[in-house]
């Protein structure tokens, strides 16, 4: 079924939204009597490498940093159209981020084929076990597993990716989006169960609606286990999690809101343009760039200002908001630039003329519920 999934994405089925049809959505401004800075991290907290996000565990807590390494891109060809000669820069990229303390690498069963997991098992080979920390996802599109253990395939398909990393656990576990068959109730079973015999020191979820996110964390709690994060799109083009209440949400109940497409697939880096326009592949926050350049105009403004890239910026915003981003990396000069935004904060002010340019996002029937 993965397999079949990859074919159905190379000929421009989206994993996302249904079949991509090549047409831009229009994007929709925030309001601006909406109070985006009742969510912002104290003026005196400075992001670094040393600060440290914690996920909560049954047996015991895991401290990661505030953001991840997104390896969706490594072995994925239906997308991101890897290449074998892409893993020397791979490995240049992750001895950076390692130089600067981002050690957290976010990857998936799914992302390609389990290519990804293979190739995240090789960086993390021969270093201690606790210098690192490695997140996967459960692949919840129904398979031959699911249907004959429908409480056990987290488990199982967990046991494929450990054989992948080559590794006795994950760190972090999640339950990749909320289109399973099995009722929610089903899966926590099953990611307790993951948790109980050592497989994954916490679990927790992605793409879930603040509705499904309670219900999960409250069916784990039957088993005394916590949900410790939940991975949504979230960036300058898409505050839905903060304007739906999910942020706070995450907050107030000790789950850590991580951001996935957190520079929306380059298009908040400044490499693409109205003339210039990233691939069609590239679906998340695909809105015509011609409606983005006044964003980037701003980001750049500001990341001037900071003698900082762009996509610096875009980060920033993200850590200020209390979101810990999962950025991909594919060479050494993004792994630079990403961690560009460790070391300093932005100021209030900034952060409110950003909040100002930015964009509401939507939620989508088939995968994007949060």
């Amino acid at each position: 079924m993965q397999h079949v999934l990859q074919a159905g994405l190379s000929s421009g089925m989206s994993a996302v939204s249904g079949i991509h049809t090549g047409d831009h959505a229009k994007p929709n401004p925030v309001n601006p009597s909406f109070n985006g800075l009742a969510n912002v991290m104290p003026e005196d907290w400075i992001p670094t490498g040393d600060t440290k996000v914690r996920y909560k565990g049954k047996n015991g807590d895991i401290y990661a940093p505030p953001f991840s390494i997104g390896a969706w891109s490594w072995g994925d060809k239906s997308t991101w159209h890897w290449s074998p000669e892409e893993k020397p820069a791979v490995v240049e990229a992750w001895k950076r981020c390692l130089s600067k303390g981002v050690n957290f690498i976010d990857t998936a069963q799914v992302y390609g084929t389990g290519a990804s997991e293979v190739i995240c098992g090789e960086l993390v080979k021969g270093m201690p076990r606790d210098s690192f920390v490695m997140q996967t996802k459960y692949y919840v599109v129904p398979q031959i597993k699911d249907i004959l253990h429908p409480v056990d395939a987290p488990l199982k398909k967990l046991e494929t990716s450990l054989k992948n990393f080559g590794l006795d656990y994950v760190d972090i576990y999640l339950v990749h989006g909320p289109i399973h068959g099995q009722s929610i109730s089903m899966i926590a079973q099953g990611m307790a169960d993951c948790v109980n015999k050592g497989m994954a020191k916490t679990v927790g979820v992605a793409n879930y609606s603040l509705e499904d996110m309670n219900k999960m964390q409250e069916e784990l709690a039957k088993y005394d286990v916590p949900l410790a994060t939940n991975q949504v799109e979230s960036s300058v083009l898409r505050r839905l999690p903060e304007l739906s209440g999910l942020l706070q949400a995450c907050k107030q109940r000790g789950i850590v809101l991580q951001s996935y497409s957190s520079l929306a697939q380059g298009r908040l880096t400044g490499k693409y343009t109205k003339d210039s326009p990233p691939p069609k592949e590239y679906r998340f926050s695909s809105y015509d760039m011609a409606d983005i350049e006044p964003v980037n105009a701003l980001l750049k403004k500001v990341a001037d200002g900071h003698d900082v890239p762009i996509s610096a910026v875009a980060l920033n915003y993200n850590l200020c908001k209390g979101i810990t981003p999962v950025v991909g990396v594919r060479k050494e000069e993004q792994a630079v630039s990403n961690c560009a935004a460790l070391g300093w904060r932005l100021t209030n002010d900034e952060i409110r003329d950003i909040d100002g340019v930015s964009f509401e996002g939507h939620t989508t029937k088939l995968w994007q519920h949060g």
